[in-house]
């Protein structure tokens, strides 16, 4: 259970106009033993970043990678480029990106890759012209983020590759956010579940060596995707595990529009003495979704719901600690379309050591957030109320 540490080295990666000094500094992350895996935590794209673009380059074998996000910028390209290389040294490389959450790719950004042998496939199209086109699929969309390198290295969590997740002075705008990198047994989870879809798309075969994934997990480490059964939804976990919450539970989630059940859960849990704590952002880069927010503080704080906005960047994390024994951090958004329509994919651990580590980051965030007072609150316009329940009634299409 013991902690290990390791330090990424510092590197300069070459780039283009601002970011022709592209520097990673040096992070300290300890690696958490949970059973038969390894865990860490990686902060930012200062952190997470340098660590997947180091287990691309070490790839021999085979690079699996979904993303909602990819930004036509130096970070998407470097990654891009990273992936190029490897799959020119023979590497399979398969990727499945979305076509909303990657609206500005084209085509021929691809090239590059496609042209030495990596197979690339976007998740639902918008044109009418594409096969399989269907407008009632448009909503559905492939929200997850992950990165499974040579079956032994993976990386999950709420960091898209844009730019944007990279510090002020690095050209990105500072946005919060939280992935974790992995070693060992739940690897071949991640594999499984990239594997399930690529299949899913391509009607190509799943690979003989990925192990069907158990319905319900048998190590403290384990995945929870969306729009399965409920023993491995990540819905249906959050649920569980607030109503059986002791003492204490903390969430930073990014779009906060928690529906009924996960409303009843913590109202539960507040009038059992557990302590709530919600970190939110202060400025969404979602204004509808920050006005539909807004409008459950009055009755989220009411029955001691303690919110918190935090300042100095976008927080776009989906974390949670439950009783310094249960944390989950992933791509799922406590929101109507995370849990309907979306496919997502969180990881859990069941570690304290794991738990209290990520307690901590919690902590450092919540030092620079700013509290939301009740008696405050109520003081709000009614121009303001209005827009919030407006936002509101129009959450199931946010």
């Amino acid at each position: 259970m013991r902690a290990a540490w390791s330090k990424t080295t510092v590197r300069v990666i070459g780039g283009c106009g601002n970011f022709q000094n592209w520097v990673w500094f040096s992070q300290v992350n300890p690696w958490f033993s949970v059973g038969t895996d390894r865990v860490r935590l990686l902060r930012d794209g200062v952190e997470a970043f340098p660590a997947m673009l180091e287990a691309i380059q070490r790839a021999r074998r085979e690079i699996l990678l979904e993303m909602y996000w990819i930004g036509s910028d130096l970070v998407g390209e470097r990654f891009r480029d990273a992936l190029v290389a490897r799959a020119r040294d023979g590497v399979e490389v398969r990727v499945i990106y979305d076509s909303v959450g990657s609206l500005d790719l084209t085509p021929d950004w691809w090239s590059p890759l496609r042209d030495v042998g990596g197979q690339i496939h976007e998740f639902r199209a918008l044109s009418p012209f594409t096969v399989g086109f269907r407008m009632e699929r448009v909503e559905r969309r492939d929200h997850r983020k992950i990165l499974v390198v040579d079956g032994f290295t993976g990386f999950t969590g709420g960091i898209n590759l844009a730019v944007v997740w990279l510090p002020v002075d690095q050209g990105g705008k500072g946005w919060q956010d939280h992935m974790v990198e992995v070693e060992g047994a739940i690897v071949g989870e991640l594999r499984t579940l990239f594997y399930k879809h690529w299949h899913k798309l391509w009607r190509s075969p799943i690979p003989s060596d990925v192990a069907p994934l158990a319905r319900r997990h048998r190590s403290p480490v384990w995945v929870l995707a969306s729009q399965w059964t409920r023993f491995r939804s990540i819905h249906h976990e959050y649920v569980r595990r607030i109503k059986r919450a002791e003492s204490r539970i903390d969430i930073a989630n990014s779009y906060f529009i928690p529906g009924r059940a996960v409303r009843k859960a913590l109202f539960w849990a507040c009038s059992r003495g557990v302590e709530v704590r919600v970190l939110v952002p202060s400025v969404s880069d979602v204004p509808l979704v920050q006005f539909a927010s807004e409008a459950l503080y009055d009755t989220l704080l009411s029955h001691g719901v303690r919110i918190y906005a935090l300042v100095g960047g976008m927080l776009h994390a989906k974390t949670a600690v439950i009783d310094d024994s249960f944390t989950t951090i992933g791509s799922f958004n406590l929101d109507h379309r995370s849990w309907v329509k979306n496919l997502e994919v969180n990881l859990a651990v069941e570690n304290r050591a794991f738990a209290r580590h990520v307690r901590s980051s919690f902590e450092s965030d919540l030092a620079r957030a700013v509290p939301v007072e009740l008696s405050v609150w109520r003081q709000r316009s009614p121009m303001r109320r209005a827009a919030e329940w407006a936002a509101l009634a129009l959450r199931k299409f946010l």
